[in-house]
C-alpha cells in the first residue's frame, strides 16, 4: 500500500507550482489525505499559503458512500479487508461459518441426549452421581489433553489442515457418543461417556493449535490479533443463529428415530464444509506432502507449481512420512530429523544394551565423504524402500527441503530402475550421483519457487521435533 507521503507528493505533483520575480518555486496548494488500511480515503485537507509559508489548512467534507450492509459486515472482518488477509481467507471463513452453525445444532441433540443419560426426569437419579460423572469426564479429558499435545505437538504446525478438519471428526465422534448414551445400560454408559470426553478434549488441541497456524498464515501484515478477534465475533454470532435455530429443531424432534436423522443430516453438512474449508487454504509453506508434489514437478519437467495449484492435488489425511511422486503413487517413506542413533539402525545392527552398532552396511567415513558439503546426511534402505534423513546442527530451512527432494529423487530412481536389493556400495553410488544432479538444479529451484510465492526460508518438513547431530572432526 502506498504511505500517506507518496499520496501527498503525488496530489502536490498535480497542481503547478508558481514562480516569483526571484525565478523560486511557490507553491499555491497542498492537498493531504488520510488513508485507512486498505488504502481508501478517509479525510481530504487543502493547505493554503503564499511562496514557502502556510498559513491555512482547509478541511474537504468527504461523503461516506459506504453501504449500511457494508459498514455492519466490516465489525466481523478485519480491518482493511481484503487488503490485509491472504486471499483464501474469505472461501476457508464461508465454509467454516456452515460448518459451525450445523455443529451448533447437533451439538444441541447431543446435549439433550447426556442429560436423559444422567437421569434428567428420572425421580431416581442422583445429582451426587452426576456430579461424580462430570468429575470423571473432565478428568479423562484433561489427562488426554496432556498426553496428545505431547505427542503430536510438533506436527500440528506442519499438518494444520490434517488436524484442522480431524478436529471436527472427534467432535463428531463425540456427538454420536453422546446420542448413543441414553440407549445403552449404566455399566456401559459411563465409559462411552468418559471417551466422550476425550474425544471433545483432543478436538480441542487439534483444533485450537491448527486455527492458530491458519490465523497466522491469513494474516499478511500482522494482524494475527485482530483477526483472531474479529474470527471470535463471527463464531458469537454463528452459533447464536446455531442455537436460536437448534432450540427449533430439539422441541421438534423428540423421537429417536428424528433425533438421529437430523444428527446425521447435520454431521453430513458439518464435516463436508469443513473439508471444503480446509481443503480452499493454499499453505506457501512445504510440508512432506506438498514436497512431494513440488519436487516431483520439478525433477520430471522443471516446471514450479504455485501453492493454489498444489492445495488442489493435497490430500487431507496424509502420512507425513510418505513419499509420493507427483501426488499419485507411493514410493516409499523418509524420516527427515532422526536422532543419530536411529539412523545406525538403518545402517547396521544396533545392541540393544551397549547401543553400540555393528555389521555396517556403509563405510561412515565413505558416506561422510559424500555429504561432506552438506548439512545432512541421508540413507536408503532400498529393500524396505525407506529412507532416513539425520539433520546437522547448522542445518537451514533450505538444507531441509534439498535433503527432502534428494530422498524423493533417490527413490524415484530407485523405483524407475527396479532394482530389488542393491548393495551398500550401490547406495553409495545412487546418493553421490543423485546429490551432483541435486546440487546443480536446486539453486535455480529455488528462485522458481520464491517467484510462484513459496516461502523457502521456512520449512514444515519435521514433526516429531528437531533433532540435530554434531560432528567433531
Amino acid at each position: 500500500m502506498p504511505s500517506s507521503k507518496q499520496h501527498m507528493m503525488n496530489d502536490a505533483s498535480d497542481t503547478k507550482p508558481l514562480r516569483d520575480e526571484g525565478g523560486l518555486h511557490t507553491m499555491s496548494q497542498l492537498r493531504i489525505r488520510d488513508l485507512d488500511e486498505a488504502g481508501n480515503q478517509k479525510s481530504l485537507y487543502i493547505a493554503h499559503g503564499a511562496g514557502s509559508v502556510i498559513d491555512r489548512i482547509e478541511t474537504v467534507p468527504m461523503q461516506d458512500n459506504i453501504p449500511l450492509a457494508r459498514r455492519l459486515l466490516g465489525i466481523f472482518l478485519p480491518t482493511g479487508y481484503p487488503n490485509t488477509i491472504s486471499p483464501d481467507y474469505t472461501a476457508y471463513h464461508v465454509y467454516n461459518a456452515l460448518q459451525a452453525f450445523s455443529s451448533s445444532i447437533a451439538g444441541l441433540l447431543a446435549s439433550r441426549a447426556v442429560l436423559q443419560g444422567l437421569g434428567v426426569g428420572d425421580e431416581n437419579a442422583s445429582a451426587t452421581n452426576a456430579m461424580l460423572l462430570n468429575v470423571l469426564q473432565e478428568s479423562m479429558g484433561r489427562v488426554a489433553t496432556i498426553l496428545f499435545a505431547h505427542r503430536v505437538g510438533s506436527a500440528i504446525e506442519a499438518e494444520c489442515k490434517m488436524y484442522r478438519f480431524l478436529a471436527d471428526v472427534l467432535n463428531d465422534t463425540a456427538m454420536v457418543s453422546d446420542c448413543l448414551s441414553p440407549m445403552l445400560p449404566k455399566l456401559v454408559r459411563v465409559p462411552l461417556l468418559g471417551a466422550s470426553s476425550v474425544f471433545r478434549a483432543l478436538c480441542g488441541v487439534a483444533g485450537g493449535s491448527s486455527k492458530a497456524t491458519l490465523s497466522a498464515h491469513f494474516a499478511r501484515t500482522g494482524n494475527i490479533g485482530e483477526l483472531n478477534a474479529k474470527d471470535s465475533s463471527q463464531e458469537t454470532v454463528v452459533s447464536l443463529l446455531g442455537m436460536w435455530v437448534g432450540g427449533v429443531v430439539v422441541s421438534y424432534a423428540t423421537s429417536t428415530m428424528a433425533t438421529w436423522i437430523w444428527l446425521i443430516i447435520l454431521i453430513v453438512v458439518h464435516l463436508s464444509t469443513n473439508y471444503l474449508a480446509v481443503r480452499s487454504v493454499s499453505m506457501p509453506s512445504m510440508n512432506s506432502q506438498r514436497a512431494n508434489i513440488v519436487f516431483s514437478a520439478l525433477i520430471e519437467d522443471g516446471q514450479a507449481l504455485p501453492p493454489d495449484k498444489v492445495a488442489k492435488q493435497e490430500r487431507i489425511f496424509e502420512r507425513s512420512s510418505t513419499l509420493r511422486w507427483n501426488g499419485s503413487k507411493a514410493i516409499g517413506t523418509c524420516e527427515i530429523g532422526v536422532p543419530f542413533t536411529r539412523f545406525l539402525r538403518r545402517i547396521g545392527k544396533v545392541h540393544s544394551k551397549t547401543g553400540s552398532a555393528q555389521d555396517l552396511r556403509v563405510n561412515i567415513t565413505e558416506l561422510l565423504r559424500v555429504f561432506a558439503e552438506e548439512q545432512y546426511l541421508l540413507w536408503i534402505d532400498a529393500g524396505k524402500r525407506r529412507a532416513i534423513i539425520v539433520l546437522l546442527d547448522n542445518a537451514t530451512a533450505q538444507s531441509q527441503l534439498r535433503a527432502w527432494a534428494h530422498a524423493l529423487r533417490c527413490m524415484h530412481t530407485l523405483e524407475c530402475t527396479k532394482e530389488v536389493s542393491p548393495s551398500g556400495s550401490d547406495i553409495l553410488r545412487l546418493l553421490s550421483s543423485t546429490l551432483k544432479e541435486q546440487n546443480a538444479a536446486f539453486p535455480g529451484w529455488v528462485k522458481q519457487l520464491e517467484a510462484t510465492g513459496w516461502s523457502t526460508s521456512t520449512s514444515a518438513l519435521e514433526t516429531m521435533g528437531a533433532k540435530r547431530v554434531v560432528f567433531d572432526r
